[in-house]
């Protein structure tokens, strides 16, 4: 667990912001958990008297103040609860297909920052990482930790859904019915100006650094997903899922719109 300090006031005083894995019931004084309670302490030396921000997932952020604290332990009091949300008005799945660990990383980090509601690692043909299971479970409890770090930071309330790794084809029998289903492609026959605004969610899907196998594309193209190019230039992927998720933001979501609840 990280803990970062964001603008959370209007005269801009830094609080820094826990997120706490269990349901919070601030009823009363209320003990840290020992990761955050580590943090608080050791990493950025808190003291009593010293005001948090704990969030636990399911929305709204609670401002809870030190009241005791030693051997370790971090004993906090409630002061307010704020409904705030920070959720795009578009619900964004993101397929990333499975690519090196650092650039792992780096998607599912920078998407819950940009608003992804949901992502899921998918095993592509050319996907060059190929994964045990017991290596894929590390992993995904990995990228579970990003993802709540990348909360903390950006201010999100809500903790976008990481998936466990799953074949390609597989994710695309399990999709809902509804919304709009994008994939980039070189040969993309569209481009987001040629789209109406999605009446529901909006699905991504984006290739390994290799791209898409032709079967791949073929069965996503029969599930649904329009090959979208952006720009004349090829992407590397872990620049390609970054790109789509601004640009639709720039369209439709809130870098336009004020931002709304809209869990996935």
């Amino acid at each position: 667990m990280r803990a970062f300090r964001v603008r959370y006031t209007p005269d801009q005083v830094a609080i820094p912001r826990f997120f706490i894995p269990v349901a919070l019931e601030m009823a009363g004084e209320y003990e840290l958990p020992p990761t955050a309670a580590h943090h608080a302490l050791r990493v950025l030396r808190l003291k009593t008297g010293d005001a948090l921000i704990l969030f636990d997932g399911t929305g709204g952020e609670h401002r809870v103040r030190i009241s005791r604290s030693g051997e370790g332990k971090v004993l906090v009091m409630p002061e307010s609860f704020c409904a705030r949300e920070a959720e795009s008005p578009l619900q964004l799945w993101l397929g990333q297909s499975l690519c090196a660990t650092e650039k792992m990383d780096w998607i599912l980090q920078k998407a819950v920052e940009l608003g992804v509601s949901r992502c899921t690692p998918l095993q592509a043909e050319r996907s060059v990482v190929r994964l045990s299971e017991e290596r894929a479970a590390r992993r995904l409890e990995h990228w579970r930790r990003v993802t709540e770090a990348a909360c903390e930071q950006s201010g999100r309330n809500r903790v976008p859904e990481v998936d466990p790794i799953e074949p390609l084809r597989t994710w695309l029998a399990r999709l809902p019915q509804n919304g709009l289903r994008l994939m980039l492609s070189p040969q993309g026959e569209v481009s987001l100006a040629d789209l109406p605004p999605p009446a529901g969610p909006v699905i991504l899907l984006v290739g390994p650094e290799g791209g898409l196998s032709g079967e791949e594309e073929r069965a996503a193209r029969s599930s649904g997903f329009q090959p979208l190019r952006l720009g004349p230039r090829i992407l590397r992927t872990e620049t390609a899922a970054l790109a789509l998720v601004s640009a639709l933001q720039a369209r439709w979501g809130d870098f336009v719109q004020e931002p709304v609840r809209h869990p996935l």
